[in-house]
């Protein structure tokens, strides 16, 4: 059994800031995840990255893609590197599931504020029950 993995770390200028989408497919998932790197990074800070936190991070996605078989032949690759950087830095498909990540990060978000909200009121409503109870018993 053979499992494919393949990675790409893409850096670019979104206006404001040098954001890195690194996107992820392993044995046909396809993952994404955002970095925000501020500043423009060196290519000592990207190789610092990539060696020390590239483990850590979170991809998001868990879509079947139809990943590519990489070339063997060098001349191929070459094509192929400098065909993709003439294409857009941000994909289609990082995109949406970027996207897709912010609505789950806020429906999740939703739901912890509601919940939190729900277990003051419980409080607030235990605290008045208390309150009660002591103003009622006789001194």
């Amino acid at each position: 059994m053979q499992i494919s993995v393949s990675s790409t770390l893409t850096v670019y200028h979104d206006g404001q800031f040098w954001v890195g989408l690194a996107e992820h497919v392993e044995d046909g998932r396809y993952g994404v995840a955002r970095i925000v790197f501020g500043a423009e990074p060196s290519d000592e800070e990207i190789l610092r990255f990539v060696t020390s936190k590239w483990a850590k991070l979170a991809f998001f996605g868990d879509d079947p893609s139809e990943a590519s078989e990489p070339a063997k032949n060098p001349k191929r690759r070459a094509r192929e590197a400098a065909k993709a950087l003439k294409r857009p830095a941000v994909s289609t498909k990082a995109q949406q599931a970027l996207a897709n990540q912010r609505e789950t990060m806020k429906r999740e978000s939703a739901q912890a504020r509601s919940q939190r909200r729900a277990d003051e009121a419980e409080a607030r409503f235990e605290q008045r029950k208390l309150k009660r109870k002591q103003k009622h018993r006789g001194h």
